[in-house]
């Protein structure tokens, strides 16, 4: 017979038997999420985050979360192709505060831009705003036919490529340069619009941006 303690006997139950089950989310709070004062729509949701225990604080989990939202939420607004980030910065009772993170555009949007028999045009460049952001700024061009063009392909050739580049880079640089956060969001132009980097580089050669 072998000499030791039956460990089944001792643990006082079956292997396997059920255990407690605690809903998860009776631990966790909701929090409003608050967009910055540039947009319409300030309310966007709301997230969970585990409540305060001990050392583990509540606000500390919710700074630096990041939430996408589309433009057409935050400034109720029928164009959702753009996607904004927006990162907690702060923390007030039970209301994230957000600042501007990053914007894009939707997939959708950006396959339906690109097109056969036309040349791409992709520029970016590192500006600071006047309070001291630093943005990584991005800008896409395709070339377009002239009016009464009979040619099928519009192609650029490689000299005007690097001129269309430059202008963009240069327009990018100076509208940043000479504006705050806020207003480089704000500029963002509208549906329909010609901006003025487009204007500028039609000079060069008939392209949409």
């Amino acid at each position: 017979m072998a000499v030791g303690k039956n460990k089944r006997l001792t643990k006082g139950g079956k292997k396997g038997a059920k255990k407690k089950v605690v809903d998860p989310f009776s631990k966790k709070d909701w929090y409003d999420v608050k967009a910055p004062a540039m947009f319409n729509i300030r309310n966007i949701g709301k997230t969970l985050v585990t409540r305060t225990q001990g050392t583990k604080i509540a606000s500390d989990g919710l700074k630096g979360r990041v939430f996408e939202v589309s433009l057409a939420d935050l400034q109720n607004d029928e164009v959702a192709f753009r996607k904004f980030k927006l990162i907690t910065e702060d923390v007030q009772g039970k209301n994230c505060l957000t600042n501007f993170h990053g914007m894009d555009l939707t997939r959708d949007k950006m396959c339906s831009m690109v097109k056969k028999w036309q040349t791409m045009i992709e520029a970016h460049v590192d500006v600071k705003t006047t309070d001291g952001y630093l943005l990584r700024l991005f800008c896409v061009g395709f070339t377009k036919k002239r009016n009464n063009q009979i040619r099928k392909t519009s192609y650029a050739q490689h000299q005007q490529v690097s001129q269309i580049r430059k202008k963009m880079m240069e327009i990018m640089t100076r509208e940043v340069q000479t504006n705050d956060l806020k207003e480089v969001v704000n500029k963002r132009p509208r549906q329909g619009e010609e901006d003025e980097e487009h204007q500028e580089s039609f000079l060069v050669l008939p392209s949409r941006l």
